[in-house]
């Protein structure tokens, strides 16, 4: 997009687009930012790139970014010349300095809730005391107990990333990068110490669909159905389901999960997402600007599942959390459309970025008619309100083979999360987390 707001596709468009193709760079990764005013033949080519398979580019709603940095208090063509940068945030470039400042644990919280706050990993009291969870008479209870850990671990969180900031703009100023960045000249600060037009603080929530669907499997069953004590269900948590298994089925399968276009799942998501948002927007930072939320893991929701026992959605204990703003793996099974329905009920707009991964096998899009498919589908999810899509073109067969023969497989590249990576150079645990999404075929 143009400052006036008209459409900037242009010649130099698609040259960039043939070198992508062409080079296949892992860095720097490529990326496309749609307008409901952009041609379908921008997105068309994009696709035919998509659909070689190596993750590049990925696709980013240009007419939602003007508006979440609008909201954020940009001016409308400070915002018109901005963008996504790094994996899926968002900022006015040449003008802010917008920080991620690390990750937050969602899933962690409610594991939390249910020990009283302390923690069965360490055996530590972490978290505030917020009650015994069999002494938890409605579902609103128990949420009012998870909203409690996580506002307390916001403010620990926030009071944390003060202290760097201050360490950064008192010990390690940028002053090349100053230069650079709109008003640090005329304001006579450095970049890290307020200079810039704009400052922004991120903090990224990691695990939505891991939280979602296990708040969802105790209110379905133990607080509606009443099929679960909430007894059983600790037990089962603290023995990684063994000796529970019947128990485990029951909260994989007859649980309503998010991700595939049912409201009695979603609604949960959307709750989860209103208490992060309200515990941490408009903060402020110490550099006279506000912090905001983005939903993106990096790789860290293989870490952050490390240290996470079972959770209620019948996930076993040491396991990957979900990714981004994406669906449980393997949970979503109503087709790519429905989960995209689901994450659109979230108001992406109040974000600074969210991160949406999907699996295509190859030969979805094989043929100019499942590339157009996929362009309706990507125009669909934007005129939905969604903010980011990324794809992987890869069969599970395929990647299996590549772990048991990396010899063979060097030049197979994957979307992880913001960036793309040589498959056989990941670790096993991310490699079976990227095997394990769901995959979406032609039928």
């Amino acid at each position: 997009m143009r400052p006036d707001g008209t459409d900037g596709v242009s010649e130099l468009t698609f040259l960039m687009l043939d070198v992508v193709d062409e080079m296949r760079l892992l860095q720097p990764s490529a990326s496309i930012q749609v307008s409901a005013q952009s041609p379908d033949a921008f997105l068309e080519r994009a696709t035919r790139i998509i659909a070689t398979g190596f993750g590049q580019p990925s696709v980013f709603n240009h007419d939602l970014i003007v508006r979440e940095l609008t909201r954020h208090g940009k001016s409308l063509e400070d915002a018109r010349n901005g963008g996504s940068s790094g994996c899926v945030e968002v900022g006015a470039f040449g003008k802010e300095n917008y920080n991620l400042t690390g990750y937050f644990n969602l899933p962690k919280l409610l594991e939390l809730l249910l020990h009283d706050g302390k923690d069965p990993w360490s055996g530590q009291q972490l978290g505030p005391r917020t009650g015994d969870p069999r002494a938890f008479r409605t579902f609103d209870d128990l949420f009012g107990a998870f909203e409690r850990q996580l506002r307390h671990f916001v403010a620990i969180k926030t009071h944390g990333n003060d202290v760097v900031e201050r360490l950064f703009a008192e010990r390690m100023p940028a002053p090349f990068l100053s230069l650079l960045i709109d008003d640090c000249i005329a304001t006579g600060r450095d970049y890290h110490d307020g200079g810039a037009r704009y400052n922004t603080s991120y903090i990224q929530g990691v695990g939505l669909g891991t939280v979602t669907d296990a708040l969802s499997a105790l209110r379905r069953h133990v607080f509606g159905t009443g099929a679960v004590s909430m007894e059983l269900m600790l037990r089962g948590l603290e023995a990684d389901f063994a000796g529970h298994e019947r128990l485990r089925q029951l909260l994989l399968n007859k649980t309503p999960r998010y991700g595939n276009d049912d409201d009695a799942a979603d609604d949960l998501m959307v709750r989860v997402f209103e208490a992060y948002f309200g515990a941490v927007d408009g903060r402020p930072n110490t550099r006279g600007g506000t912090y905001h939320i983005n939903l993106l893991p990096t790789t860290v929701h293989v870490y952050f599942g490390s240290v996470i026992g079972a959770t209620p959605d019948g996930r076993r204990a040491g396991a990957p959390v979900s990714e981004g703003v994406s669906p449980v793996q393997g949970a979503d099974r109503q087709g790519p459309t429905a989960v995209l329905r689901s994450v659109a009920k979230m108001d992406q707009v109040r974000t600074g970025g969210t991160l949406l991964n999907q699996k295509f096998t190859p030969a979805l899009l094989a043929d100019d008619a499942g590339r157009r498919g996929l362009v309706q589908l990507i125009r669909t999810y934007f005129r939905l309100g969604g903010h980011h899509v990324q794809f992987n073109v890869v069969d599970a067969d395929t990647l299996r083979a590549a772990q048991a023969h990396p010899e063979t497989h060097r030049d197979l590249i994957v979307r992880v999360a913001g960036y793309s990576d040589y498959f056989c150079d990941l670790g096993r645990a991310l490699q079976d987390e990227i095997i394990a999404r769901t995959e979406h075929q032609a039928v």
